[in-house]
């Protein structure tokens, strides 16, 4: 399938998954948006917030528009690296060992808190985001496709939270934080008495679709000059003052997939400058780490990177 043929049926289709979803979650389109285009860029979730913002509920809003197979798991320090995986159990009946499947064999994996859990469980989930894989004792069997992780956690301070290491931070497409609502929209919400309605959701797409969404999204053509401005915003992350850890070649993948991903949302066959701008921030902040100084001096990773951008030469499009 080609961007060309698909595209017809594929911008409503997602546009459709947008409308359900805002169904069950009030005055965010922007954020139900960024999370579609990074669905489509074959990419993990990560929702940066405090508790009772809709997280949770977001997730599974999505896991119903998309007719996909879901399970939410609630980290805590007990859960054991096998709770993700699965485990293999010997069945006296048989004679053998049976695969257990775990919580993250299904198509959308919800990883709430994921930072109150251990390194160890944080791990596990590591191999399942990058190989679309889980391996117990040796054998190695696939997840289904599409395969989504959106992963929730509790801002750095919180009662019984620890920072994820930044290879693990990596794996995640983009992060994203759905902050308080407006003043308008939590009035919606007390009228509706519930912070959210994910039973009003009704599926719209399925699998096959969104993996036909994530082939568009890819076959979306950029220019070498979108390549080479994509790759001056990263080089300019590792190399400011204010920057201890700048971007990897993992971001900058990231960073091109996402924007490829705007560009089909927006029923567009290639990229522009605009699409970059889009995403960056979102891609980058999470993979960058300031420098002791600058932190000292009020900077945060998304004003740094509102300089980089403000200050790169974009290519201008004819």
């Amino acid at each position: 399938m080609t961007v060309n043929k698909s595209k017809e049926n594929l911008i409503p289709q997602a546009k459709a998954i947008v409308n359900e979803v805002r169904k069950a979650i009030i005055g965010k389109d922007e954020i139900i948006i960024k999370i579609l285009v990074a669905i489509a860029a074959n990419g993990h979730i990560l929702l940066d917030d405090i508790p009772g913002v809709g997280k949770t509920t977001l997730a599974l809003a999505f896991s119903k528009a998309m007719s996909l197979d879901y399970k939410r798991m609630q980290f805590t320090p007990d859960v054991m690296p096998a709770d993700v995986t699965g485990f293999n159990i010997y069945n006296k009946d048989t004679g053998k060992f049976e695969y257990k499947p775990g919580a993250a064999m299904c198509s959308m994996f919800l990883a709430d808190e994921i930072n109150r859990t251990s390194s160890k469980t944080q791990s596990a989930l590591l191999e399942l985001m990058e190989e679309g894989s889980v391996t117990v004792d040796g054998v190695t069997r696939a997840l289904p496709k599409p395969f989504i992780v959106i992963a929730t956690q509790n801002p750095i301070g919180s009662v019984g939270t620890q920072s994820l290491p930044e290879s693990q931070l990596d794996r995640f497409i983009i992060r994203l934080s759905m902050g308080y609502p407006s003043s308008e929209n939590e009035v919606a919400i007390l009228k509706s008495k519930t912070m959210a309605q994910a039973d009003s959701v009704f599926p719209v797409v399925t699998g096959d679709d969104i993996i036909a969404l994530q082939y568009a999204a890819d076959e979306v053509f950029a220019d070498d000059r979108i390549y080479k401005y994509m790759v001056d915003l990263a080089n300019a992350t590792r190399c400011d003052s204010r920057i201890r850890l700048g971007l990897s070649p993992r971001g900058t993948l990231a960073l091109s997939s996402m924007a490829k991903a705007a560009a089909l949302f927006h029923a567009r066959e290639y990229v522009i400058p605009d699409d970059v701008r889009y995403v960056f921030n979102d891609v980058a902040a999470h993979r960058i780490i300031l420098t002791s100084k600058a932190k000292a001096a009020g900077h945060t990773p998304e004003k740094v990177l509102e300089d980089i951008l403000s200050s790169a030469d974009a290519p201008s499009v004819k």
